[in-house]
């Protein structure tokens, strides 16, 4: 009877050896997949900040110079890579949407530079969109606003597509543009203190002045970046 028990509980005990390491493998090979999909986020945030560092870095190199108080007034904004015109003497005349020769003049320097970096082969995956984005100051109903820097945006578009610069890109790059570019009219509804920060994160009065502008603003693929890796991760 005795033998009988042993020659029972040997193979189970055997059995549990074996339910142990398989436990211990699955263990093992679910960090290994936690790794590796660590591994492919990391790899994919610092390719983003890379490529994003370097093209401020390019933009910086290329309208330094310009962006000064005696030239162009303008502002690189390192934290949305936004380029902000702001000296509203050079851009319209109040409550008028048409480009002075002023603002045409410093668009036509400005467009061609800014699109040979954009345009760059190792940008083309990481921009999602280019926004031309009028904004006016807190004078007057949001509505009638909302359609002034519509309009404004509008014609600072069809100039900048009416340049030979963008005549004379090849179809390809002129279909890219056409799918990133876009213009918008926001009003009012981003307004600047005086400090140059959104009114509606720090609370305090507008300054109209530094409310009127229009904004080139990159829109990266920072999205699509985490979208990927969230289908990598499922794919293991």
């Amino acid at each position: 009877m005795s033998e009988e028990k042993d020659s029972y509980w040997i193979p189970l005990a055997d059995l549990m050896t074996v339910l142990m390491v398989i436990f211990l493998f699955m263990s093992v090979s679910y960090m290994i997949i936690v790794n590796e999909k660590q591994r492919d986020r990391d790899a994919l945030i610092e390719d983003f900040q890379k490529s994003k560092i370097e093209l401020l870095k390019e933009l910086q190199k290329e309208f330094n110079e310009d962006f000064k108080s005696t030239k162009w007034n303008a502002i690189l904004d390192s934290n949305d890579l936004s380029i902000k015109f702001i000296d509203e003497t050079v851009l319209f005349d109040k409550n008028k949407s048409d480009i002075k020769d002023s603002f045409q003049h410093i668009l036509s320097n400005f467009f061609p530079r800014y699109l040979n970096i954009l345009l760059e082969k190792k940008y083309s995956d990481k921009i999602a969109e280019v926004r031309i984005e009028g904004h006016t100051s807190t004078e007057g109903d949001y509505i009638y606003n909302v359609k002034l820097s519509q309009d404004r945006t509008r014609n600072v578009l069809e100039f900048l597509l009416g340049l030979d610069y963008y005549k004379n890109l090849d179809e390809k790059d002129r279909e890219l543009l056409q799918y990133w570019i876009t213009a918008n009219g926001l009003s009012f509804g981003r307004a600047l203190d005086n400090g140059g920060q959104l009114t509606h994160q720090t609370k305090n009065p507008p300054d109209n002045l530094k409310c009127r502008r229009v904004e080139f603003r990159i829109v990266t693929t920072s999205d699509e970046l985490i979208k990927k890796a969230i289908i990598k991760i499922k794919e293991k």
